[in-house]
This record gives C-alpha cells, structure tokens and sequence, in this order.
C-alpha cells in the first residue's frame, strides 16, 4: 500500500478553469481528466489523503458516484469550498478539519490551509496543505500538496519532497549564474 496526498482538485467547478487556467475546454473534461490522472496514478489498495476543496457544484449524488470512480482508501481533510454533499457523501474512509500522521518516520501535520506555525515544528514536522493553488511562497518543511503543482494528480511524500529539492536547486543554479 502506498500513501499519496493530494488536494484542490475542485471536481464540478467551472472557476478553476479561469482562475487556475487549467487547461480543460470544460468542466467535464476537467473532471474525467483529473480521474483518469488519480486513477493511473493510486492503484485500488493504496491510501489517499484529500487536503480539501474536492467538489463544489456537484450533487451529493454525483459527489458519491465520483468517490466510487477514484481508487484507494480515501480520506478528506475538509476544505472551504467542500460542502455538505461533500462532507456526507459515503465513500470516505474518514472526514475531518485536521490530522496528524507518521509516514516513513516523518510527522506530518494535514490541513486544508497553510500554518505559519505547526505542531512540533522544532522538532522537523512537517506541513502538508493545499487551498494556495501553487500561489503562496512556501515556508521550510511546508508542502502544497494540490493538483496545480503536482501534474494534477496524488503523489507520494518522496515526490512531494523531491519536487521542492529540484526546486531548490534550479534556484541555486541561477543564483549562481547572475
């Protein structure tokens, strides 16, 4: 089994097509793109960790047959934008407004919304969030785990963390240059 994040992927909501620019010429290309992503992506045993914002427009009927499409053991940690259709919709493994978790000796804290501060901070835990959408300059060990900067789909802690290396590194090489 293996245990991916994700968030922000705001199935049914035409803004993300406009604010975001993702590059959909409709919601429902949107949709069934993002789906064909999780689903390539999480194989039917592995866990997924939903940071928020997954559906807005859609019935708690459509919500439902959505879950059921996506594979893996889901959770959701509640967004601003998942409402009660959303938050009810069978097919959660579990529903909350935060969590806390250890995954490959890390301690990892689970929120839809960026923290400034974070439980055990000092002690190398680290803050997996979404809500920003790529848009807000992270803090150390701070992680947007959404659709927009992850290829639109899950990832693994490893490509998590691996992304904000590379990240680092091509701006230490032009840094550098300058």
């Amino acid at each position: 089994m293996t245990v991916f994040f994700t968030s922000d992927t705001h199935f049914g909501d035409s803004r993300v097509l406009r604010i975001d620019r993702r590059p959909f010429p409709s919601v429902a290309a949107h949709d069934d793109a993002l789906v064909a992503l999780w689903n390539e992506t999480v194989g039917p045993e592995d866990e997924v960790w939903h940071l928020g914002d997954f559906a807005l427009g859609p019935s708690a009927e459509a919500v439902a047959a959505l879950l059921e499409r996506l594979h893996g053991r889901k959770h959701l940690i509640s967004g601003n934008n998942d409402g009660p259709g959303t938050l009810a919709a069978p097919g959660w493994a579990s529903v909350q407004a935060y969590a806390e978790l250890r995954l490959d000796g890390r301690h990892l804290i689970l929120c839809h919304y960026p923290f400034r501060t974070w439980n055990q901070i000092g002690r190398g835990s680290l803050d997996l969030h979404g809500h920003s959408h790529g848009k807000l300059t992270p803090a150390t060990r701070q992680y947007d785990v959404g659709v927009d900067v992850q290829e639109l789909r899950p990832a693994t802690l490893d490509q998590i963390l691996a992304r904000k290396r590379r990240r680092a590194t091509v701006a230490a090489k032009l840094t550098k240059a300058e």
